[in-house]
């Protein structure tokens, strides 16, 4: 009789693993990052639980599975089910998706306002999703686009006029505008490539989020950086295949969908968490942060709406829905 229950109680088992969804989730951040480790784990975890358990992942941080510009096309292909998306890293296949990354007039630090403004629009069935996600065969399950970019840089400055000449880092068309603007010289790379061309002098700085200082090792090379200015920003993205998609039973799909808003804010709200800790922690390290100068501001202002219209106007030209999206955008 036990042996007989033991037999009923393996096959139950074996036909539960069996029927359980495993899904395949690629990143290119580092596993100690926040974003992996309250965004994406958390999701993860609460769709296995909300699911009751029938659907598994299997984690690829790192860029385990391939560079951060090629999961898009990796997820498409199935190599990831779901893969994190940077429409700065994929500007030939995404131009209108990083209006997110716009260096916009803005008098809010926080990442919230901006963030929600991208959901609304990219999410399925929004006006970004129409234009850009759904023909690249890909839905958004959430999106989280970071506090506004700050200048980190090896070498002092105090002045817009001192960046003039200087080799920055930066991803997207719209920050690479602006730095044009300065009279910079943009460079772009993925974030993770960072570390080692600072270092090596390939570039004298970088744009990104203070938060992302300490998660990439800029805190022992960088010496100084702004906060409160407005630089553009970033866009992350997490997308499933919509081939993908389809395949799932409907009460996943739901469970998924629904938290698609939830996560986004969770996103946000940690990640100005991040860069008010990460600021303090900077500064008592000995990391410098430069105030610029009330002149700089008209400067500054001017650029910021300028590189907008450039932006727009030069996707309108292409055929594209620039001039839209912005304004769906603002």
């Amino acid at each position: 009789m036990r042996a007989t229950s033991f037999v009923a109680l393996l096959c139950v088992s074996q036909i539960s693993a069996a029927q359980q969804i495993k899904l395949r989730v690629a990143d290119s951040f580092p596993t100690g990052h926040w974003i992996s480790v309250n965004i994406t784990k958390y999701m993860m975890e609460q769709v296995t639980e909300r699911t009751g358990k029938k659907v598994a992942f299997e984690y690829y941080p790192a860029e385990q599975l391939g560079k951060a510009k090629d999961l898009l096309s990796l997820t498409n292909s199935g190599v990831a089910d779901i893969g994190y998306v940077a429409p700065g890293f994929v500007g030939d296949k995404m131009p209108l998706s990083v209006v997110g990354e716009l260096p916009l007039p803005t008098s809010s630090a926080s990442a919230c306002p901006l963030t929600m403004a991208y959901w609304k629009i990219a999410r399925p069935g929004g006006v970004l999703d129409q234009k850009e996600f759904a023909p690249n065969g890909v839905r958004m399950l959430f999106n989280i686009v970071l506090p506004p970019y700050q200048l980190v840089n090896k070498t002092r400055f105090s002045t817009l006029k001192d960046i003039a000449g200087m080799k920055i880092r930066t991803s997207g068309a719209p920050k690479e505008f602006a730095l044009r603007k300065l009279g910079a010289v943009p460079i772009q790379m993925p974030t993770p490539e960072l570390n080692e061309a600072m270092s090596r002098g390939t570039v004298d700085g970088a744009l990104l989020p203070i938060g992302s200082v300490p998660s990439y090792g800029l805190d022992l090379i960088a010496k100084y950086f702004t906060f409160g200015e407005n630089f553009g920003s970033f866009v992350a993205t997490y997308v499933i295949s919509e081939r993908k998609w389809k395949t799932l039973p409907s009460e996943v799909q739901k469970v998924m969908a629904d938290m698609g808003e939830e996560l986004s804010r969770r996103g946000c709200e940690m990640a100005d968490r991040q860069e008010n800790d990460n600021v303090k922690k900077l500064q008592r390290a000995g990391v410098t942060l430069v105030k610029l100068p009330d002149s700089d501001a008209p400067a500054m202002r001017e650029i910021q709406r300028s590189v907008g219209k450039d932006w727009a106007e030069g996707l309108d030209r292409r055929g594209k829905a620039g001039t839209e999206i912005l304004n769906a955008f603002n």
